[in-house]
């Protein structure tokens, strides 16, 4: 029952953020064909019930606007996009609740398979939550052996399809990143930490592309080039989210962003295959060359051979 009520109420934030300045009739009639109730009507008290859990437990607030017929809007919607732990829970909640009202879409809808790490998420989350270090033995790859040792949980964070958890190493006291597809084991101990209040983890990623917060990897300029299918790809799904288009013809669209060009970062670039062209600065380009090249020796060699 307490799910189905979660579910309603993500249901009412998710039609009112798609709907804005939507009435309360045009709600109720959406209600009876969303399948998450009888078929019957939306009940005004169970409307308001709804609405007021909704700024309770997400602390968004649902108002309405009688200039322009007495219809629903969420505050601050800019802030709701911007969230995106808040985002993506609601987007998340309200695919399960259609799926979860109509069998015959569970086969017609595929969800990325994160392969593994969500086993010790829950132990690491509990940690978090009461401020508890945690000892994880960690295997890294190209590490012969695993390593056992302590971490202050500050942060999870999902990246290309793994979990992984940003913490202080209490042995080198530095801030460090783990995936969890890595742990072979945690365990939450009796002693508790304090979260640096300036600790902030948009800071600490301050300019990154990926997992990787290199701090010796300065934030600098890098203008490419995108040709062909690349140029509305990369318009519509940024690398960063610094990245803005500054010219553009009929063959090719340029793009600046303000990054720190790590791994992640020259991962990203790669991931466009020959659709685009680093442009500057010199030494990202050098870079890509060099990648290139050794595409190239594996696949002469393979040919050699």
């Amino acid at each position: 029952m307490a799910a189905n009520k979660f579910g309603r109420y993500v249901w009412l934030v998710d039609l009112i953020r798609c709907h804005p300045y939507i009435t309360f009739k045009e709600i109720s009639d959406k209600w009876e064909d969303c399948g998450l109730g009888d078929g019957k009507p939306l009940p005004w008290k169970t409307f308001m019930n709804h609405k007021d859990a909704v700024q309770t437990i997400f602390d968004i607030i649902i108002s309405c606007d009688a200039k322009r017929g007495y219809g629903y809007y969420i505050e601050d919607a800019d802030l709701l996009e911007g969230n995106s732990f808040r985002s993506w829970l609601i987007d998340s909640y309200a695919t399960l609740n259609q799926l979860q009202a109509d069998k015959k879409l569970e086969k017609r809808i595929s969800f990325e398979k994160i392969p593994s790490g969500s086993k010790y998420l829950q132990i690491i989350l509990q940690a978090m939550r009461q401020n508890c270090v945690v000892e994880i033995t960690h295997q890294g790859f190209g590490r012969s052996h695993a390593s056992t040792f302590q971490v202050e949980p500050y942060h999870l964070k999902v990246y290309n399809r793994r979990w992984y958890l940003i913490g202080r190493s209490v042995y080198l006291d530095d801030i460090r990143t783990y995936a969890l597809d890595r742990i072979l084991n945690v365990k939450v101990t009796d002693t508790t930490f304090k979260l640096p209040d300036s600790f902030d983890i948009n800071e600490y990623f301050e300019g990154c592309v990926g997992i990787i917060a290199d701090r010796d990897t300065d934030i600098e300029r890098v203008v490419i080039k995108a040709y062909g299918w690349a140029r509305k790809y990369l318009a519509t799904l940024p690398i960063h989210d610094s990245q803005y288009e500054i010219a553009s013809d009929d063959e090719s669209t340029t793009f600046e962003m303000t990054v720190r060009p790590t791994y992640d970062f020259l991962q990203a670039l790669l991931q466009q295959t020959d659709q685009i062209e680093v442009i500057e600065p010199q030494w990202v380009k050098d870079e890509i060359c060099r990648f290139a090249e050794n595409i190239l020796s594996y696949y002469k060699k393979l040919n050699n051979d």
